[in-house]
C-alpha cells in the first residue's frame, strides 16, 4: 500500500472536497525553509516529500491530459505549487464512482458492521441505532484505528488531517473512490441549482481557493472529468512572485467552478478578480456563510451560490442555494438533534447536530456529535432540513434584565443590516464588542443595544480575512445570568 497524505481539512462545515489527495508535503520537522522568515514551516517548501509517480497517480493518464497538466504546473503566472496530487484511480474504479452508493438497506448494513468495530468491544445491546452511545471527535483522537473495520481495504486508503477548531489535528483514513465519489456529488448539486458542469476545453474545471498566510497548493487532474484540471489556489498575495500574477492566472485558468469558505469566496470580490472570473457556480463551505455576502456573490457573478454543511470525518451533510434551511442530503447520512445528555430532542427544538455517517467505508459513523448545534425542520416535501445551523458550541448572551439571548438573534440583526462577517464577544460585566465586515455598523449597533439592553461597541475592518485566519470564533461571551 502507497499512504498519501492530503491537505488539512476544516471540521465545522468543511468546505467541499477537491477530488485528489496530496503525496508531497508530508508532516517534516518545524524548521522554517525560509531564515527572514520566522513564521515559515517546512512541511510547506514546495516538493518536500513527494513519493509518487505521475504514472502511480492517475493510472488512466494519457498524452493529452500529460500535456495539461505540464502547462498548469509551468504557468508563468502560477503560484509556487507546494504538493503533487492524483486521485489514483483505475478505469474501473472511475466508472464505479459515478454513480452514488446505493441507499436501499444501507442504515442496517452500516450498523452491522460497526457492531463489529473495536471500538465497540465490550458494548452490549446495540440492536438499534438509538442503542449506540453518541461518540465525539475526542474518542477519535484517542484511537481512530479503534473506528477502521477490520477487513477493510487498506490498499484504497489516503490519510488525510482534520485541523478543527478546538484542539490538536485529528487524522482520518480517508478510501480514494469515496473522494472521487464526492466530486460527482458537487456536479450534481450544481445541477440541482440549474446548472451543467461538463468538461469545457482547457477551462480548469474546479479551484479550490483559500486565504492563509500558509497553504498547501497544487494542480491535479480530475480523472472522472474528463483528465481536465483542477487547482488549491492560496489567494494570500504572499502566494504569488508578483502582483498580478494572481489575475493573469486565474483569467487564464477560467476556473468552472470556485469553492472555498466565506473568507475565501469575499477575496474574489476584489477588483482584480471579480472581471476575470466567470464561474458556474461557487460552492462554499467551512464556515457560516453570510445571507449579505451571498447575495453580493451571486450579484457579482451571476450564479448560483451553493452552501455545503459537512465535516471532514462524516463527508457533506446538508446544503442550502438560499439562506433557508440546510436540505440534508440523499445519501448516506442520517442526522439527529442531542441534548446535552445525549436524548434526542424533539424535531423544531435546538440541539446538537448529531450524525450517523456511511459513506467512507474506512470511517463507518454512528452518532457522531458534530460539535455544531441547530434543529430539524421539514421541507414541504417531506424532506428534513437543518434550521438556525450555528457552527460549534451553541453561545448564549445575557441582557441588562439577565435574560439569556441565542446566538442565532444575534446573527439575523446583523444579516439584516448588511453584515458580511463578524465577531461578536462579550466580556463577564455584559459588554459587548463587535467587529463587522461591511454593513451600516450604526443600525447593528442600535439593534443589538435593544436587543441585549447591553453597552455595545462596534468596530469595522475591511475583509473577512482581517477577523483572522481559519474560522475564528463568531460568538463568544462570559457573562452569567
Amino acid at each position: 500500500m502507497t499512504a498519501e497524505t492530503r491537505p488539512a481539512a476544516s471540521a465545522a462545515c468543511r468546505a467541499p472536497m477537491a477530488p485528489a489527495r496530496s503525496d508531497g508535503g508530508g508532516r517534516q520537522s518545524g524548521t522554517a525553509p525560509d531564515p527572514d522568515d520566522p513564521l515559515a514551516l517546512g512541511e510547506y517548501r514546495p516538493g518536500s516529500a513527494a513519493v509518487l509517480t505521475d504514472a502511480e497517480r492517475w493510472p488512466t493518464l494519457d498524452a493529452p491530459a500529460a500535456e495539461r497538466l505540464r502547462r498548469w504546473r509551468t504557468h508563468p503566472s502560477a503560484p509556487a505549487w507546494v504538493h503533487a496530487t492524483g486521485d489514483r484511480l483505475t478505469a474501473e474504479a472511475i466508472e464505479r464512482t459515478r454513480t452514488p452508493l446505493p441507499l436501499e438497506g444501507w442504515l442496517d448494513e452500516h450498523l452491522a458492521t460497526a457492531r463489529k468495530l473495536p471500538f465497540y468491544r465490550g458494548h452490549t445491546g446495540l440492536r438499534t441505532l438509538a442503542d449506540f452511545p453518541p461518540i465525539a471527535r475526542a474518542d477519535l483522537a484517542a484511537d481512530v484505528s479503534a473506528f477502521v473495520p477490520l477487513d477493510a481495504d487498506l490498499d484504497r486508503m489516503l490519510h488525510g488531517t482534520s485541523s478543527g477548531s478546538t484542539g490538536a489535528a485529528l487524522v482520518i483514513p480517508d478510501d480514494v473512490e469515496e473522494v472521487a465519489r464526492g466530486f460527482h456529488l458537487l456536479v450534481d448539486l450544481a445541477r440541482r441549482a440549474g446548472v451543467e458542469w461538463t468538461p469545457d476545453a482547457e477551462r480548469l474545471a474546479l479551484v479550490w481557493v483559500l486565504q492563509q498566510r500558509q497553504a498547501f497548493t497544487y494542480i491535479s487532474l480530475i480523472s472522472g472529468f474528463a483528465h481536465r484540471a483542477m487547482a488549491r489556489v492560496n489567494l494570500d498575495a504572499r502566494a504569488w512572485r508578483a502582483a498580478s500574477d494572481r489575475s493573469r492566472f486565474l483569467a487564464d485558468a477560467n476556473p468552472q467552478v470556485i469553492s472555498g469558505n466565506p473568507t475565501s469566496l469575499a477575496e474574489l470580490l476584489s477588483d482584480d478578480l471579480r472581471e476575470v472570473l466567470r464561474p458556474l457556480a461557487l460552492f462554499s463551505g467551512a464556515m457560516a456563510l453570510s445571507g449579505p455576502l451571498r447575495a453580493e456573490l451571486e450579484t457579482a457573478f451571476a450564479c448560483p451560490v451553493i452552501d455545503v454543511y459537512g465535516l471532514h470525518e462524516t463527508r457533506p451533510i446538508a446544503a442550502r442555494t438560499d439562506d433557508g434551511p440546510f436540505r440534508v442530503l440523499d445519501r448516506r447520512v442520517l442526522v439527529e438533534i442531542l441534548d446535552a445528555a445525549g436524548d434526542s430532542v424533539p424535531e423544531g427544538e435546538m440541539g446538537e447536530i448529531t450524525v450517523t455517517a456511511g459513506e467512507n467505508p474506512l470511517l463507518p459513523l454512528v452518532r457522531y456529535r458534530t460539535g455544531d448545534v441547530g434543529r430539524l425542520v421539514r421541507f414541504p416535501d417531506g424532506a428534513v432540513g437543518i434550521a438556525d445551523l450555528e457552527g460549534r458550541e451553541h453561545t448564549e448572551f445575557v441582557t441588562g434584565s439577565g435574560v439569556r439571548v441565542p446566538s442565532v438573534d444575534l446573527t439575523q440583526q446583523l444579516q439584516s443590516h448588511g453584515a458580511l462577517g463578524w465577531s461578536v464577544v462579550q466580556d463577564a460585566s455584559g459588554a459587548v464588542a463587535v467587529t463587522v465586515v461591511g454593513g451600516d455598523a450604526a443600525r447593528i449597533r442600535e439593534a443589538l443595544v435593544v436587543l441585549l439592553e447591553q453597552p455595545v461597541e462596534v468596530g469595522r475592518v475591511n475583509r473577512l480575512i482581517d477577523l483572522g485566519e481559519g474560522k475564528p470564533r463568531r460568538f463568544r461571551s462570559a457573562a452569567t445570568a
